[in-house]
Parts: C-alpha cells; structure tokens; sequence
C-alpha cells in the first residue's frame, strides 16, 4: 500500500484506534445501580479515498440486572417498559458479548490495536457498558477503559451546538425528535453526526495533514 492510500485507513486515521459508535438507554444515570435497558453500536468504515461512512449495525434490548434500580423518571423520558415482553430483551451478557465480537473482528480487519467508543456525551454511556460489562465477567472488553471521541464536544467547536438534535440539524442531517431517545436510532444519528464531522475536516483541508505524501502530491 502506498503512503498516500496507507493515509486513507482507519488505523492512519485514528492514532490506530477503532471507532465504534455507542448509544445506550437506561433506568437512570447511576451505572453501577440504574438499568441499562437498549444498547446499540455502528462499527464505521473508509472508502479508497478516506471518506468516512457508516458500516455494521447491532441493536439489543436488555434485560434489567438482579436488583437493579429503575427510576420511574428515567422510563417517562425514555417511554421504555422494561416489563414489556414484547421488548425481545437479552441478558447484559449475551448484548456485550455480540458486540465486543464484532467490535474485536472490526479491529483486526482494520489493523487496528483498539476500539475507541463514539458517543454524544461519551462518559455517560461509557460508564454504562463498563459497569454491564464487569457485571456480565466479559474480561475481554476491547474498548479503551476511559478514552473517548465525544460528539458533544466535537460538534461544539465545529458546528456551535451541543445537543445532538441541535448539532445534526445545523450540520445538515435530518433529525426527528419523534424516534429520539431509542438507542438504535440515537446511534445511527451520532454516527451520521461523526462522519459529517471528520468528513468536513477532510473537505476543509485539514486532513490529510500538511506534510503527508498526499498533502505533498496535492501541492
């Protein structure tokens, strides 16, 4: 692979990190006693000329933990009945184990050395997959323990909006806050605000970065 293409990667791209974007609806914001109750992540992808795109979707309902706390609050905002049969909900165990799976092949596939979680403010649903994780004993977790790409703060400086609704609308993405707050359609959205995001950088010039073979071949 030449320099110029080994520029078009993700592992180039990301420091050797792999993104994966992350949305998680709970019973409350404390991980550690609250449920999580929807979980759902998008593995992103690069074309030949390092257009950043949306690749592998997997979404899960979950089954409340043993003891767990559902704040009466939390599941108004969220309209989520965890007691729903119809919800097809999965253990803790069984919904991080099919992502942490694909999330490692991701990596491997891309020659990365590790995933990287996406999120619209990232710490809330890191903490989250991190305390279903110690719960389920998955031990190999191949998300970075506390690094984080988070969109907040991303579409802050780039687009002057930190509420997700706000932040994909000014950049030009369709938002409907009627299916907001399902985490497979807050991830989708997240993922569509990443890209755009990365993708502007390129479109603007800021990467490939001044100095590189493609920057060199461009001048």
């Amino acid at each position: 692979m030449s320099e110029s293409n080994e520029l078009n990667t993700l592992s180039s791209r990301f420091r050797g990190f792999y993104p994966v974007v992350i949305d998680v609806e709970t019973a409350g914001f404390d991980a550690k006693t609250n449920a999580l109750l929807e979980i759902a992540a998008v593995t992103l992808k690069m074309d030949d000329n390092g257009w950043l795109e949306k690749d592998e979707t997997l979404y899960f309902h979950v089954e409340p933990f043993v003891n767990s706390v559902l704040q009466p609050e939390a599941l108004a905002f969220n309209g989520i009945d965890p007691n729903n049969p119809l919800r097809g909900a999965v253990s803790e165990y069984e919904a991080l184990h099919a992502i942490f799976k694909l999330v490692r092949k991701g990596v491997k596939d891309q020659s990365c050395n590790r995933a990287i979680m996406v999120a619209h403010n990232a710490t809330f649903d890191l903490n989250f997959m991190n305390a279903a994780a110690e719960r389920a004993s998955l031990k190999r977790n191949p998300f970075h323990p506390f690094v984080t790409f988070d969109t907040a703060a991303l579409s802050g400086l780039a687009l002057g909006q930190t509420v997700l609704a706000k932040a994909c609308t000014t950049a030009g993405i369709a938002f409907d806050n009627t299916q907001a707050h399902s985490a497979l359609y807050d991830t989708l959205q997240t993922a569509d605000l990443f890209c755009e995001l990365v993708n502007r950088w390129k479109r603007l010039g800021g990467w490939p970065l001044p100095g590189s073979a493609e920057d060199q071949q461009q001048a």
